[in-house]
């Protein structure tokens, strides 16, 4: 789908940018990718202090074709070449609703710290 970035306009904790145009490879698999999302984050540091960021998402077709937020996203990818005026609404919605998917994950800490051990014995 070719298009230039979407951006959202919603409080500053629900906004976000979507790229549709020269996204990076998945994380998981290096295949291509859709979108690339980016949206405010926010974490507790150790000491219990806020730290603001941004975080980013990619879609990925492969990785992400069994997942309830992206299957109707994904069919828009497939049916559409292009963001365009006419499918902008539907596509702002189904995007926004993903975005909030992925915005709602956090990290398995057990399989984090895992696999920082198998990275600091030179294992993974």
């Amino acid at each position: 789908m070719a298009g230039r970035g979407v951006s959202r306009e919603r409080s500053d904790e629900e906004s976000f940018l979507v790229k549709v145009e020269d996204t990076p490879p998945c994380p998981q698999c290096a295949g291509s990718t859709l979108l690339l999302a980016q949206f405010p984050h926010t974490w507790k540091n150790r000491r219990g202090d806020d730290v603001s960021g941004l975080r980013e998402a990619v879609l990925c077709p492969d990785c992400h074709h069994g997942e309830a937020e992206a299957v109707e996203l994904l069919a828009l990818f497939a049916v559409d070449s292009q963001v365009s005026p006419e499918n902008l609404d539907v596509f702002g919605g189904l995007a926004a609703a993903w975005v909030e998917s992925v915005r709602q994950r956090t990290v398995n800490e057990e399989t984090l710290m895992a696999e920082f051990e198998l990275w600091k014995r030179s294992e993974l």
